[in-house]
């Protein structure tokens, strides 16, 4: 249920679930995290399959502890230590857990009629550990709690003005836009972008 496509330095990982809104169970998180840790290309691009990017856990997996499973935060990890550029290309609503998978991403793009949100408070669970400061990283405290303490759904527009995406793209598009914003990465060399990702990121 992970479509993986490695094309010369870019490896494309696409949650192919649609018909269960591409939620998530551990083994396609692990695949996931597998295939990123096993990547030695200079860009990653994640995205989903459908009208959904994803809507986090599979309910029957999380039930039976998926919820608090580590596989979450070994998968966030993977990402946020990938040593070329990644981007999230959402194609589609972005719900709970899933939402460290584009948080532990360097770019987030989207299509207008995405929304984002975490009903961590709801459901009764904890974020996974690494996703608040993330999230208050990019958005600021305040708003990191409207989304993980209120609830709140934020649509695509709302979205970029925070700078929780930063770049709204039609779904014909949103492809074309990732591989633009990833070709002078393509065309640097490994160590060049590694080193500068360093810098920003130190």
């Amino acid at each position: 249920m992970i479509d993986i496509d490695q094309t010369g330095d870019v490896l494309t990982l696409a949650i192919n679930r649609p018909d269960k809104a591409n939620s998530l169970t551990r083994d396609m998180l692990a695949e996931l995290a597998d295939a990123i840790e096993e990547c030695d290309g200079k860009v990653l691009i994640l995205t989903g399959r459908g009208k959904v990017f994803s809507a986090g856990a599979d309910l029957e997996a999380a039930k039976a502890g998926l919820a608090t499973d580590p596989v979450w935060e070994q998968l966030s990890s993977a990402i946020a230590g990938f040593k070329g550029l990644s981007i999230a290309a959402l194609n589609g609503t972005l719900a709970g857990g899933a939402c460290g998978m584009a948080l532990a991403c360097d770019l987030r793009i989207s299509v207008p009629t995405a929304k984002v949100f975490y009903p961590v408070m709801r459901l009764g669970f904890l974020p996974q550990p690494s996703d608040p400061k993330r999230l208050a990283a990019l958005v600021g405290p305040a708003r990191a709690k409207m989304i993980l303490m209120s609830g709140q759904k934020i649509e695509a527009a709302e979205a970029l003005e925070w700078g929780l995406i930063d770049r709204i793209s039609d779904p014909e598009h949103l492809m074309e836009t990732a591989h633009q914003l990833a070709a002078d990465c393509v065309a640097a060399d490994a160590s060049h972008v590694a080193a500068i990702k360093r810098m920003i990121d130190a």
